[in-house]
């Protein structure tokens, strides 16, 4: 080859990459406006957020703010690991769900088909009804509180799964009768991660990787028991006061693994959309009793104050502005989360923030409005 052809493939090569890697102007535009939604939170000492758009099956937005360590400053970015809170409880309705796949558990199961030494009331209580909040299990949460009576919260040891299982065993009511009226309940996931380790023989943690983390490569997504595993890219909870930001990481509620155990990031949160988008784990037909509202005596349920709800199996689903959607929030000792979904419209939104003086789903649905016609 001579010196000017080389020199005209070297040109034309270049045009290429550069074409390759520069955004069009729609999608710079689009990237600002999305970024400016967040701007207030940029900083390289305070605690703050990762933020994911995904549409038509394509990131177009991954970006960190503020730092996952107020000791450290290291910053956020899509490889930073979260706390998801409540937004793990739609990865402990899918492990139900695959189970009831394999035929190893059905919805209709009790609690007493499960733990033969359960209580007489756990009769009543359906699989079912645990994954939509219709189970009328007493709080765990409550039932600590009288447990220990006046005790700050850093010395109340931590519970786990099994020790929640072992609190609702010693009761013999519930707070309404099963399958009558809908409330959120943390116990109810709790107990759905130790009927997964009894219909499995594996534990909730080893079932999540091999059966769901594995597979869709979500290669640092993880149940967190301390001691067992270790988060890698760890983000750390904050809450501020007065005198500045303080890490408030955990408390005695932490360590349960169904209700709110899991730590994920932006990078995998975005492979756990492609799954539900092209329904990886479980077909279309099985995933949609997951995603149908939960009725109470054929009637659309309300919270305890009477507020309109709808509910499927670890999800919430609703209309916004017109548009399908399905979502869910986390909130945790220093952590808020939040993942929207608007499936018809392609569109998924994940705020995950290590900070608790802020709302995401706010900011999600301010950015979903950006796409939203």
């Amino acid at each position: 080859m001579n010196e000017n052809c080389r020199l005209g493939a070297w040109m034309v090569l270049g045009m290429f990459c550069l074409a390759a890697v520069v955004p069009n102007a729609a999608d710079s535009g689009m990237d600002s406006k999305i970024d400016a939604v967040f701007s207030q939170f940029r900083s390289d000492r305070e605690p703050g957020m990762a933020v994911l758009v995904v549409k038509d099956g394509k990131k177009v937005f991954e970006r960190g703010y503020g730092v996952r360590g107020i000791r450290t400053r290291e910053k956020i970015d899509a490889r930073t690991n979260f706390r998801l809170a409540s937004v793990s409880k739609q990865f402990t309705a899918m492990a139900v769900m695959l189970l009831v796949h394999e035929k190893k558990l059905a919805f209709s199961d009790t609690l007493t088909d499960i733990f033969p030494g359960f209580p007489e009331y756990g009769k009543q209580i359906t699989i079912r009804q645990m994954l939509t909040h219709t189970s009328g299990l007493l709080a765990y949460e409550d039932l600590m509180a009288k447990q220990y009576p006046g005790i700050p919260d850093e010395q109340i040891p931590q519970i786990h799964d099994a020790g929640v299982l072992d609190l609702l065993k010693q009761e013999k009511t519930t707070k309404f009768v099963p399958g009558t009226a809908w409330d959120y309940s943390n116990s109810g996931y709790c107990l759905l991660a130790m009927v997964v380790e009894k219909r499995s023989g594996k534990s909730f943690g080893q079932f999540l990787q091999e059966r769901i983390f594995v597979p869709l490569k979500m290669d640092h997504t993880l149940a967190y028991e301390k001691g067992k595993n270790e988060v890698s890219n760890r983000a750390y909870g904050n809450t501020k006061s007065d005198a500045g930001w303080k890490e408030t990481d955990q408390s005695s509620t932490s360590a349960t693994l169904g209700d709110g155990g899991i730590y994920t990031s932006l990078e995998d949160m975005a492979k756990w959309d492609e799954a539900l988008r092209n329904h990886t784990l479980l077909s279309e037909k099985e995933m949609e009793v997951a995603l149908t509202p939960v009725t109470v005596n054929g009637k659309p349920t309300v919270e305890p104050n009477g507020k309109p709800v709808s509910y499927g199996f670890g999800w919430f689903l609703d209309s916004y502005k017109g548009h399908e959607h399905m979502w869910h929030y986390g909130e945790t000792m220093g952590f808020r989360t939040t993942i929207q979904r608007f499936p018809k419209d392609g569109l998924t939104v994940v705020v995950l923030a290590n900070r608790v003086d802020l709302v995401p789903a706010e900011y999600a649905l301010r950015v979903a409005d950006l796409y939203l016609k």
